[in-house]
């Protein structure tokens, strides 16, 4: 005989089965994105068909290049994208590949074809990365001496380098999003007003953030900052931000008041 808790046990068994039939596709479906068969596949070091360069290799979920600074990155395949997540995340649509060649479209719009290698001696190209450091990683200093109103000020500049990383990305020969890391600087800025302190304090990029934009700044480095003159408005110094190896900077003025306050602004 069928009770009425008989048949609320059964409906409550079945439901659970239901839910948990759900959530097991559920979890299936979100795993489907990747490819893992294609990220197999992709394994081992790839050279150029054409010229029989290498331009990466591949180990686990991490592309490697063969130069001396680009940092390795994340990957994964999905449907026909090759997808590289490192300071910015670049797909690249796959036209052909097999466990020993690989077809695809670079930044460019440029058809690049690559086959893999079984020599071992390549492995030496994929050494440990260097991360590069501005201003030859020493201690900058200046110091300057004006009157103003009959006052003796002495400004004093202090470029100090440091292991804080900046990740600049970049297109290698083939095309291909890679970051190259370098070391970012701090620098100290003090004015003294004869014995006494006017201002004094150690600056770093994100102090400029309301003046340069953000994917700017991001990519770029504290590289240096001068004394340009001095005014009633104040001691005006000149911030320079720089995306290393190239001619992008912004100049950021930076005024110190006589009563030690501070602000920026970009000179027009």
């Amino acid at each position: 005989m069928v009770t009425n808790k008989s048949v609320k046990i059964i409906g409550f068994i079945l439901g659970l089965f239901l839910i948990l039939g759900c959530n097991s596709r559920s979890n299936k479906s979100s795993e489907v994105g990747e490819d893992f068969v294609a990220k197999q596949n992709l394994q081992g070091i790839w050279l150029d068909d054409d010229d029989d360069d290498v331009v990466f290799r591949i180990k686990g979920d991490t592309v490697y290049f063969p130069d001396s600074t680009s940092m390795p990155a994340y990957f994964r395949i999905e449907k026909d994208s090759f997808i590289i997540v490192g300071g910015n995340t670049i797909s690249y649509h796959i036209i052909k590949q097999t466990p020993h060649l690989f077809v695809f479209i670079n930044q460019n719009g440029e058809k690049i074809k690559l086959c893999k290698t079984n020599d071992k001696s390549y492995l030496d190209m994929f050494a440990a990365k260097t991360v590069l450091t501005i201003n030859q990683n020493k201690i900058v200093k200046r110091d300057t001496v004006f009157y103003n109103n009959g006052d003796k000020y002495h400004c004093y500049i202090q470029v100090n380098p440091t292991t804080y990383k900046v990740a600049k990305s970049s297109c290698n020969e083939d095309g291909v999003q890679v970051d190259n890391v370098y070391y970012d600087n701090i620098v100290n800025l003090n004015v003294y007003k004869g014995a006494g302190k006017v201002y004094s304090s150690d600056m770093r990029k994100e102090n400029f953030k309301n003046e340069v934009p953000n994917q700017f700044l991001r990519q770029a480095v504290f590289s240096d900052m001068t004394f340009d003159k001095a005014d009633n408005e104040g001691m005006h110094f000149f911030a320079v931000l720089a995306i290393p190896e190239t001619s992008i900077s912004y100049y950021v003025e930076t005024v110190v008041t006589y009563n030690g306050k501070i602000f920026f602004r970009i000179k027009r």
